[in-house]
């Protein structure tokens, strides 16, 4: 299978920078995949289980957050920007609970426009390490 040149950045990392076969993200409507000469695209990613199938065959899962993705087609290239991501074994299972619990609790509290945002997408975050973990055998 064709592969194609693919580098994942988070703010404080960078998570995969190698030759891939695909990457599938979590986008609002659902998950969109990318092959190699694929069209010139950018898309919008949302909360959620991100797939990488490198160069060799092996499936690499990150949990991530919001960001958006580029595919520069005359170079074969993929770039992802995402706030935060992390491999489901490195979630801490206590602290995605709490901050779930604690984003809950914000919710339910009155609080400007910004806030309910900020809260909604801290939510949003928590809901995807946990799901994320329990996917992959955490509890």
């Amino acid at each position: 299978m064709s592969t194609f040149k693919l580098k994942v950045i988070a703010h404080d990392k960078v998570f995969y920078d190698g030759e891939a076969q695909t990457i599938i993200i979590p986008a609002l409507d659902g998950h969109y995949q990318y092959l190699s000469d694929h069209e010139e695209s950018v898309a919008a990613i949302s909360e959620g289980e991100l797939k990488i199938v490198d160069d060799k065959g092996k499936d690499i899962y990150g949990i991530c957050s919001a960001g958006f993705l580029e595919f520069d087609n005359a170079a074969d290239t993929c770039r992802v920007f995402v706030n935060t991501i992390e491999l489901p074994e490195e979630i801490d299972i206590r602290r995605a609970e709490e901050a779930k619990q604690q984003a809950e609790e914000e919710l339910r509290q009155k609080q400007s426009i910004q806030e309910y945002y900020q809260s909604k997408a801290s939510l949003a975050r928590a809901m995807a390490r946990l799901r994320g973990a329990e996917k992959h055998g955490r509890h």
